[in-house]
């Protein structure tokens, strides 16, 4: 594993990961809690399209397909660890945003790798 791509895998997938979470607490006051995925989904879904677009130096649909897989993983383990286990909710998590959010992380990757790899062919 190179060190570009572990910058863009741990790296960016941490991040954007961090942003949700963050941006999901400053949210928590002015939303009701069963609303606040929604609200961030699709400002966290412009962001990381925008990070893959600008920041992400992958080369290949592959290596795209491999950052898909990392940010994925970290989305869902980072949920249990520090949202699941820590905040207990009562109404249960996973609900359709999250599994909306897990499905966006493995797909943005993969739509934007595609056109950025194809468009140079």
């Amino acid at each position: 594993m190179n060190t570009r791509f572990a910058k863009d895998a741990f790296g960016w997938g941490f991040l954007l990961w961090l942003f949700g979470y963050v941006f999901g607490i400053v949210l928590f006051v002015v939303v009701p809690a069963s609303m606040i995925g929604w609200v961030i989904t699709p400002i966290g879904s412009a962001l990381t399209i925008r990070v893959l677009w600008k920041k992400v130096g992958a080369d290949s649909l592959r290596q795209y397909l491999r950052l898909s897989v990392v940010w994925t993983v970290i989305a869902i383990a980072c949920d249990f660890l520090f949202l699941v286990s820590v905040f207990k909710p009562a109404d249960g998590y996973y609900k359709l945003d999250v599994y909306l959010y897990y499905a966006l992380m493995f797909v943005l990757p993969l739509l934007v790798g595609w056109h950025k790899t194809s468009a140079g062919r």
